[in-house]
């Protein structure tokens, strides 16, 4: 399927791929929030450069960096907002703290799972959503990254019930660190991605999540602690973009406009497909290793994500009563598009044990 959409976007700027190497007609600095090298980085970021370069046929280089290099991993909107960098790559969760709307993209604890959730941005509006939130910051946005569901938790302590999150310090981000303080009494921590082995190993925090099995694997956690807590009901999916200034995208010749957003389209559809496959991988690992492996029981998943839908849900009504109705508006949207996939999606078959 993706060779056709290849072949698809090719055949709009077709003759490119047969002229000889020039130097490319635009170029773009794009740093990340993970390190050079993460699965985020290789899988979303290096993607959308080869895919970007093969559908323009090298008019436009993208240069990814690795976290830290040209900006703080936590500070790559500024970085481009500044003027530091032409193009950012990072995601919504890292700006919930400035605006609860970003929540709605982020991925949050009882919203939707990944095949709803890419369905809902590129069929449902969603990636029209975002792009009217990002266009009143001055940005123009591309979506470069759908994930998987996330591991819960890799932990030094066994977490079975709400009771086991009291007092728990916990890195993470996004929705799930406000949930977990305000829910259930849990300590949050955030720090950048490059420093999250480290903490754990040396019992810092109590427990760290960061993302697939896929994603977690090469990091290492599974050796720093014992304990591997499943599903990922505080990110049932998660979204990274890239941004730049919109007069950055204005001055684009217009023809590579399409490409460039056929590009980020094609690495989204491909990236998601390719955690899926590695993260049946990685759960085979760490069952053939030493880690206990802890699956929630479902009345745990329920209480877990209701504390999220319930936070969400106030956090919307809050700014709506604020004169801010924006994210009242497309949670509602959201919601009704999770209701009815929920609803009619039985038929389809997903081969789970």
């Amino acid at each position: 399927m993706f060779n056709f959409v290849k072949k698809g976007a090719l055949a709009m700027g077709i003759g490119l791929v047969a002229l000889p190497a020039l130097a490319a007609d635009v170029t773009w600095r794009v740093p990340t929030s993970v390190p050079e090298g993460s699965p985020f980085y290789v899988n979303f970021l290096e993607r959308f450069a080869d895919n970007a370069a093969l559908l323009t046929g090298d008019r436009v280089e993208i240069q990814p960096f690795g976290a830290g290099v040209l900006v703080p991993a936590l500070q790559v909107y500024d970085g481009v907002r500044d003027g530091i960098v032409e193009a950012g790559h990072s995601t919504p969760s890292y700006l919930v703290n400035k605006d609860p709307i970003n929540a709605i993209f982020a991925g949050f604890p009882g919203g939707m799972g990944p095949e709803a959730f890419v369905t809902w941005i590129y069929e449902g509006g969603g990636k029209e959503k975002l792009s009217e939130i990002r266009a009143s910051e001055g940005f123009k946005n591309l979506i470069v990254g759908i994930g998987s569901s996330e591991i819960m938790a890799h932990a030094n302590k066994p977490i079975r019930s709400a009771e086991d999150l009291k007092g728990l310090k916990y890195r993470t981000s996004g929705p799930w660190a406000e949930v977990m303080r305000e829910y259930f009494g849990a300590v949050p921590t955030v720090v950048p991605p490059g420093e999250i082995y480290t903490l754990l190993q040396r019992k810092g925090v109590d427990a760290i999540e960061w993302g697939p099995p896929s994603g977690n694997l090469p990091e290492g956690f599974h050796e720093a602690a014992p304990y591997i807590i499943v599903p990922g009901v505080h990110q049932p999916t998660f979204l990274w973009e890239v941004v730049v200034k919109q007069e950055t995208w204005d001055a684009l010749d217009d023809d590579l406009k399409p490409l460039l957003e056929a590009a980020a389209e094609l690495t989204t559809l491909e990236s998601v497909v390719s955690f899926y496959d590695k993260d049946m991988k990685a759960m085979e690992t760490f069952r053939g290793g030493k880690n206990e492996i802890i699956t929630l029981d479902p009345a745990f998943i329920e209480q877990l994500s209701s504390a999220g839908s319930d936070w969400i849900s106030k956090k919307a009504d809050a700014q709506k009563e604020a004169g801010k109705p924006a994210m009242a508006d497309i949670l509602a949207d959201y919601n009704a598009y999770k209701a009815r996939w929920s609803a009619e999606s039985s038929y389809l078959i997903r081969n789970q044990d």
